[in-house]
């Protein structure tokens, strides 16, 4: 249950399909005076609150109720009410106690405690080596003319704490470029909506001519498939969940900083350098080993534990997917 958004739905998706469910999808909005004041305003029931074109909710209650979202935290406590054996995870910071809720999901750079708590290094996401196996059946013709070694660049941009200024761009540009050049390897490079048309603009004129595979968002998305076919990735450092499941691959991955950060987001990436996972990109392609981020598996596995707490179910045989 979410607000639709992707950032929202995609960490709730991802816990269902690590646990090896299929969701029933609920987006959901709320109407005034509910939208601005959730989760601090008693909810008058769960149909009142909800806004033209959301999803109803309503009996049978689910065995796991997975949320994301402010929108829905008065929403999942209100069902905790009424079903007292939903196990329910939120997944953000809920902005009320923990222990409304059977489990949260939080970085561990929020800095926040709790004794249902499951701290994760980085963002819970969809990532599994099932989906990269299959995007990289789909995706390898297309860049099956590119050099080894293949490196995957996946450039985000401006956010509220963030900046990808001109600048900074051609920078980048200039630095892929020349290590496409003295290296004579491959790029596959996706940019996002929040690069903007300027800074694509720059990107396209420093990379004419080199062997370089730049999607230009037709087609299907190849974010997967560059996952999956990359030898190494380099990443914008705006993006907590880009980085998070570039860093699920065990695959060198290299941050391209932007100006600018959230004291909370340098936590983060501090925290992922500290720990070998990641290097800062200095226009040098490098090579090193660390155990991959495997956050979303262990909350999958801690839902499961309270379900089987609470008599619900056991944990599947793990698949492997």
């Amino acid at each position: 249950m979410s607000d639709g958004r992707a950032g929202i739905e995609n960490p709730c998706l991802g816990l269902a399909e690590a646990m090896g469910l299929t969701p029933i999808v609920k987006r959901i909005a709320l109407r005034t005076p509910w939208r601005q004041t959730t989760p601090y305003l008693p909810l008058p029931g769960l149909s009142l609150p909800l806004a033209p074109g959301s999803d109803g909710l309503g009996p049978p209650w689910p065995d796991v109720l997975i949320s994301s979202g402010r929108q829905a935290v008065g929403l999942s406590m209100a069902i905790g009410r009424r079903a007292s054996r939903c196990v329910r995870v939120h997944i953000q910071n809920p902005g009320v106690p923990f222990d409304r809720f059977d489990l949260v999901s939080l970085p561990a750079h929020d800095g926040k405690s709790g004794a249902n708590l499951v701290e994760s290094i980085g963002a819970i996401h969809r990532v599994t080596p099932a989906k990269l196996a299959a995007a990289a059946a789909t995706f390898a013709p297309r860049v099956a003319g590119l050099a080894r070694p293949l490196v995957a660049v996946m450039i985000g941009g401006s956010n509220r704490f963030s900046q990808l200024t001109p600048a900074i761009m051609a920078e980048l540009a200039e630095r892929l470029a020349r290590l496409v050049r003295a290296q004579q390897l491959g790029l596959m490079i996706t940019t996002s909506r929040r690069t903007g048309a300027e800074n694509e603009a720059i990107l396209r004129e420093k990379l004419a001519g080199l062997p370089v595979w730049l999607w230009d968002g037709t087609g299907d998305n190849p974010y997967f498939g560059f996952l999956a076919l990359a030898d190494a990735l380099i990443v914008t450092s705006d993006s907590v969940a880009m980085v998070s499941e570039a860093a699920s691959t065990g695959k060198p991955v290299h941050i391209i900083d932007l100006a600018g950060n959230a004291p909370k987001f340098t936590r983060f990436h501090d925290r992922l350098r500290a720990a070998g996972i990641t290097r800062p990109f200095t226009g040098q392609l490098e090579s090193w080993h660390y155990a991959p981020l495997d956050d979303t598996a262990r909350l999958a596995a801690r839902t499961w534990a309270v379900l089987a707490q609470k008599g619900c179910f056991t944990a599947p045989a793990a698949s492997g997917g």
